[in-house]
């Protein structure tokens, strides 16, 4: 099935939903599904904790399952008539399990890359989450790749045995490779901060 853009879609006699998700594959919080009402303009969320992206549940599709739940749950309440309606569904690989249930409940969808109103919503909304966890940097944007995940990297790293369970912590690159170097990090800061305060301390000694 050929992949379109939300902003070059034909126009449709019934009404469009379109699905998009953010956070699913960023390293840190929690990920969240939009859901944008095309012709009122409406858009909600369903959050997806960061407690389903556990090692245990990923090798047993929990985050995919719970996706599922949070897709079901946010059509139910946008009142989704399979009869009248059509479904723009991004197409992320966390969306595999919407995509069987879409099908087998021969649901009218198309797969697209989802741009403009929706796409900039669900995105603040998880820039808003990473504010509340503490992410101070000014450089955090909207826009996921590389240098959003530098960002939220170096913030866990700055405490991390208070930040790592915030991390996606069922990502296999987590284990195999960033956690390592988060810890190993953290604890070269800490001796040097504590070797600076011992410094400072023997200092302020002499000089009494």
């Amino acid at each position: 099935m050929n992949c379109i853009s939300t902003e070059d879609v034909k126009e449709w006699n019934g009404r469009t939903i379109e699905i998009d998700d953010s956070g699913t594959g960023d390293i840190v919080g929690d990920a969240f599904i939009g859901f944008h009402d095309v012709p009122t303009g409406e858009i909600i969320f369903r959050g997806i904790s960061v407690g389903f992206y556990t090692e245990e549940n990923r090798n047993d599709d929990g985050p995919k399952k719970r996706i599922l739940e949070a897709v079901k749950d946010g059509l139910k309440s946008l009142n989704f008539n399979k009869e009248h309606d059509r479904i723009l569904l991004c197409r992320g690989s966390c969306f595999d399990l919407v995509r069987e249930w879409f099908e087998q409940e021969e649901f009218y969808y198309l797969p697209a890359i989802v741009e403009g109103k929706l796409q900039d919503a669900v995105e603040g909304r998880f820039i808003s989450h990473l504010r509340s966890l503490g992410v101070k940097s000014k450089k955090l944007s909207k826009s996921a790749g590389k240098e959003r995940f530098f960002i939220l990297f170096n913030w866990v790293c700055e405490d991390f045995p208070n930040r790592e369970k915030f991390v996606k912590r069922g990502f296999p690159a987590w284990q195999k490779r960033w956690r390592g170097k988060a810890q190993n990090r953290y604890e070269s800061k800490a001796q040097k901060r504590n070797f600076i305060k011992s410094r400072a301390k023997e200092i302020l000694q002499k000089q009494i």
